[in-house]
């Protein structure tokens, strides 16, 4: 765990404050490729991943946006109300699970609303050595896009096309224009809500785009579809079994019982609770697995998948 201080707060855009952290003990953060995310530890106990915005050789600071959800569970509303200049915070070293794909000819970047804090510290680094690339900022009003005017003025505006809902029609995003040339040196990066994404993605795959040239992080998991039944899980070491009800999550069972699972975004997105599937088929509702991933069966999220069979088989 690394502690440090909040140096800066600032209002971005309708509804996002960007926060600067600086290392409270040490001169120098841990280093960050583009794509990567933290933990931060809230005041109220919670725990929400942020992705760093800043360029990615900046050591003496992380730069996160964050967007009050009005369906905040507790997280975004603690940093807009509750974490200002000077308060301090406990975050985990950045993990990346969103990398940039160095050997592309030429990368897209495609950003909707906040979805830009990761893909803006992607731009920094593709500009920064060099690699050709565009990138695709989308939203509804200028009014609610954070750093707006650091791109505008930015070294790389000049590969900036900024889209917004309530200007002219020349400005809307024309996917399937932008899309039209999948050579196989191309890859895509996409952040924002799922709808934005899954048209992004759906219009690259109509294209011709190969699964492979695609690459997406979610900030919200898929509200879940389909029945919730009851099934049982079965710990493999012990040969303990224990009934999950469909109100409660596979994690939520096995953490009562006292068995320890690693949890952090508790929606299916983060992977931090990624567990070996040896018997059964899990019902998967997470979006951090690959299709191929999942096809295999031998995995699972238990922060929010399920199971298709009665019963699985965990490696616990």
């Amino acid at each position: 765990m690394i502690d440090v201080v909040v140096t800066r707060k600032r209002l971005e855009a309708e509804g996002i404050y960007s926060f600067e952290l600086a290392p409270a003990e040490h001169s120098i953060l841990p280093a960050f490729s583009a794509g990567s995310h933290i933990d931060v530890h809230l005041p109220n106990g919670l725990v929400r991943q942020y992705s760093l915005c800043n360029h990615p050789e900046e050591r003496h600071r992380y730069l996160l946006g964050v967007l009050l959800d009005p369906a905040s569970r507790g997280g975004s509303q603690a940093m807009h109300e509750h974490v200002h200049e000077g308060s301090r915070l406990r975050i985990s070293e950045p993990r990346n699970l969103f990398p940039l794909e160095h050997a592309a000819g030429y990368s897209v970047l495609f950003a909707g609303g906040i979805g830009i804090t990761p893909i803006l510290c992607m731009a920094e680094r593709l500009a920064r050595i060099g690699a050709p690339f565009e990138l695709h900022y989308c939203g509804r009003s200028a009014g609610r896009m954070a750093f707006i005017e650091y791109i505008r003025h930015s070294a790389f505006a000049n590969c900036v096309h900024v889209h917004v809902d309530d200007g002219e029609d020349a400005q809307r995003l024309d996917s399937a224009r932008v899309l039209s040339a999948p050579a196989s040196d191309r890859h895509l990066y996409v952040c924002g809500p799922t709808g934005f994404m899954e048209h992004v993605l759906g219009t690259a795959r109509e294209q011709g785009w190969a699964e492979a040239q695609l690459h997406r992080e979610y900030f919200t998991a898929a509200v879940p579809t389909g029945e919730a039944g009851g099934f049982e899980v079965q710990l493999a070491s012990t040969g303990q079994c224990f009934q999950v009800p469909a109100a409660l999550s596979v994690a939520q069972v096995l953490l009562e019982a006292g068995i320890d699972i690693p949890l952090s975004c508790e929606q299916g997105i983060c992977g931090t609770c990624i567990t070996r599937v040896l018997e059964g088929e899990p019902d998967h509702r997470d979006m951090f697995l690959t299709d191929a991933e999942r096809a295999r069966n031998d995995q699972f999220t238990p922060c929010c998948s399920r199971a298709r069979s009665a019963r699985l088989v965990l490696d616990l």
